[in-house]
């Protein structure tokens, strides 16, 4: 091997320190070549070796009955009965999206589907969860109005090419995001549980072979990329964004489904972040073994690569298979059936060290464990978090009610999102039983006779007043969301979205965030299964809020409960009471955002042993048939809540008289947890349930026709007709937006 004359300026270029630079030439016991260069940058990436994080992940709980592979792999795996299991996890595609915002999204969706079917598993069910500056923003309301526009053509053209069902998710927007916009995908498969393939290596001599598109120049060094802040030289990275191929990935999908029937594979990979080069030595490095390749065999789409090209790209619909010595030929068969690439580009070696060729001629020779599991591991540094804004907020007092309720329905935080979701095929494969719009989105699971449910959650407003305690929030805010349809919480999946952990302010984020979000997981029984950590998200210095999303999964074997009303006439229940609420607390609601534009004090308080057992109430009224309607009271109050419970089609709405001593506006609109509205032909039966498990539960109206009316003690504090309220909600993301 031929050595390389570094500088510090090529150690910079690779996004290495000094320090890591010197730990390369001691575990090498020599300079490193051009291709090893570039191997340990993207290996000892953020975005590959969770360097910052890794110490701080394992204070998440991870274990269960149901669980039955939990982090280290592709996607965590849970058992859901009858033989069967599901794959589940959570990506981000945040770089990528803000450069190029169409290929970004689209490619984040690939990717995350690459991961489920690598697992054995056929994907179901596709959710995300998105940030993005302000459509109306005065300087940057043009740019984030295009990167809006981009990433959800992105999503969607993957998805409905690929055939998935995008059945739900989030999209919230603010300032902090108008340089770094976050695109989050979940998924989600179904496969018998007996059927669970894994990333690793085994048999010294078993071939290594490559299948899929061919390997072209695009994606070099994203995983690198995705690991900085960007500067004013963000838009010339357009080339490390890849460029996919639905219609490939879903042929991909379907061989590699039948190559694992013929029992021929031993482990499977996708070629994601670090593409050639994470596959190979991930797989040697969880198998305890060596992978030799030579680059002549890999197939290239462009001519005159070298080897750092090859092992660095990042082109889409790419896996790297093990299959057993001699049965070749039954895995290349398959591929042919659908015309695809499938060639030997390598062997399983006892060596443990990843040997790459070209030509025969050795151009990296790394040890795998070093290289992959034994990456630099960082303690960093953490203070206090970032406070943005002050504890005590602005004097307000509301001028009109009806008004305010109407301008937080139009605010593009609580407004519809069909103008996204409608872009969406959410009803292909015929399992979706409860899509976009939703608390959560339920599958049907045919294979079982059960249903699958699952939301997406995250609230930067409350994460950035306190990690902690925002972070537990979302937590039980998921729950909620899950028990409100029926489902029982079962497992977890995160995406940790955060500015620069080399500032102790921020990297003090990071940490407590992963311990609340530890211990609400620990407390509600919903393990983290896998995720990911996307860090660097700073624009010129200027970080977003922290945004800990969290994904979870619950299983129920009834039909959901939907949250419109149904009919007049019926009693409308509040479970978990009124809630208690001053001013400080109301500093992170949507009437503090939409109708005050401020942000100030903490999130409010929460009782987990209340909210869990408020959750097992709201479960058993709606799988029960007690609940016709359920709804739980999250952004924008309980004024919000009500108002949202009247959109269904038959445009039902209600009657409400409150009794509580607090001021109208927190009244209505403040964010307190743990309260879902429920409408119901037999209280009676519900108010005992609440007792039973020691929830109060507040009769505070019945359904009627075409208004909403809200009085506190007979005094109005809001009458509007259901028509009005809906038109703001409806046309309120595509009037800031300006899009049609």
């Amino acid at each position: 091997m031929s050595a390389l004359a570094i500088t510090p300026e090529l150690i910079a270029q690779h996004q290495l320190t000094e320090g890591e630079y010197q730990k390369i030439t001691e575990i090498l016991g020599r300079e490193p070549t051009l291709t090893e260069l570039g191997i340990f940058s993207v290996m000892w990436s953020e975005h590959c070796s969770y360097k910052s994080s890794r110490l701080h992940l394992k204070k998440l709980p991870t274990r269960s009955s149901l669980v039955l592979q939990g982090p280290g792999e592709n996607a965590g795996v849970i058992d859901i009965g009858g033989g069967y299991a599901i794959a589940f996890k959570i990506e981000s595609h945040n770089h990528p999206s803000f450069i190029e915002p169409f290929q970004g999204a689209a490619t984040g969706v690939g990717g995350i589907l690459r991961d489920i079917f690598t697992m054995g598993a056929r994907p179901v069910a596709v959710l995300n969860s998105l940030r993005f500056g302000p459509p109306d923003d005065p300087l940057a309301g043009a740019r984030n109005r295009r990167i809006l526009e981009g990433v959800v053509s992105g999503i969607a053209h993957y998805g409905n090419c690929f055939g998935v069902p995008t059945v739900g998710g989030e999209c919230l927007f603010d300032a902090c995001y108008n340089g770094n916009p976050l695109v989050n995908v979940f998924a989600l498969g179904i496969f018998r549980k007996d059927e669970i393939f894994l990333a690793q290596a085994a048999g010294v001599g078993n071939p290594v072979i490559y299948v899929g598109a061919k390997t072209g120049r695009d994606g070099i060094h994203g995983a690198s990329m995705a690991s900085a802040e960007f500067t004013e030289e963000a838009k010339q990275k357009r080339p490390n964004v890849q460029v996919g191929d639905p219609f490939l990935e879903k042929l991909l999908l379907e061989a590699c489904l039948e190559a694992m029937r013929t029992g021929a594979i031993v482990g499977i990979q996708d070629m994601g972040a670090a593409g050639l080069t994470c596959s190979t030595c991930e797989m040697g490095s969880r198998g305890g073994v060596g992978i030799e390749i030579d680059l002549r065999h890999v197939p290239q789409r462009e001519s005159g690569m070298t080897p750092y090209e090859i092992m660095l790209s990042e082109s889409q619909e790419r896996m790297l298979l093990v299959a057993e010595k001699g049965r070749e030929e039954e895995v290349f068969a398959v591929f042919r059936k659908w015309g695809l690439d499938a060639v030997t580009v390598g062997e399983v070696t006892g060596d443990g060290l990843l040997r790459v060729k070209d030509h025969g001629t050795v151009v990296a020779e790394i040890p795998n464990r070093e290289l992959a599991d034994e990456a630099p591991l960082y303690d960093r540094p953490h203070t206090e978090p970032l406070r943005v804004a002050p504890i005590d907020g602005p004097a307000f007092a509301s001028q009109d009610l009806g008004a305010d309720l109407a301008a937080i329905l139009a605010s593009p935080d609580v407004a519809s999102k069909r103008w996204i979701w409608e872009q969406y095929d959410y009803q292909v494969r015929t399992n979706t039983v409860m899509g976009p719009g939703g608390d959560a989105a339920v599958i049907r699971i045919k294979e079982t006779g059960g249903f699958v449910a699952m939301a997406l959650d995250g609230n930067q407003r409350w994460c950035v007043l306190s990690p902690r305690q925002g972070a537990i929030l979302n937590v039980a805010e998921c729950c909620r969301n899950l028990s409100v349809v029926g489902a029982l919480p079962v497992a977890a999946t995160n995406n940790l979205n955060f500015g620069n952990p080399e500032r102790p302010e921020i990297m003090a984020q990071l940490v407590e965030a992963i311990e609340g979000m530890g211990e609400a997981c620990r407390f509600f029984e919903t393990p983290i299964t896998g995720g990911n950590v996307s860090l660097y998200n700073e624009t010129l210095g200027q970080g977003i809020y922290p945004t800990p999303v969290l994904g979870i999964v619950g299983l129920m074997h009834t039909p959901p409960v939907t949250i419109d009303f149904k009919a007049a006439g019926r009693t409308i229940l509040l479970l978990g009471g009124i809630g208690e609420a001053d001013e400080r607390s109301f500093g992170g609601t949507q009437y503090a955002k939409a109708v005050l534009d401020g942000l100030w004090g903490v999130p409010p308080a929460l009782d987990m042993d209340f909210e869990k057992r408020l959750q097992a109430v709201a479960r058993e009224a709606a799988s029960s048939g007690l609940a016709e309607s359920a709804h739980d009271v999250s952004d924008g109050g309980l004024a919000v809540a009500l108002a949202e419970c009247t959109f269904g089609p038959a445009g039902i709405g209600a009657e409400i008289d409150l009794d509580s001593d607090l001021r109208p506006e927190l009244l209505l609109f403040h964010e307190g947890p743990s309260r879902v509205v429920i409408s119901t032909a037999r209280p009676e039966s519900v108010e005992e349930l609440a007792s039973r498990h020691g929830i109060p539960v507040l009769r505070i109206g019945r359904t009627a026709p075409d208004r909403l009316t809200i009085t506190q003690r007979g005094a109005v504090l809001v009458d509007r007709e259901v028509m009005q309220l809906r038109e703001s909600w409806a046309n309120g993301l595509t009037r800031s937006t300006g899009l049609a």
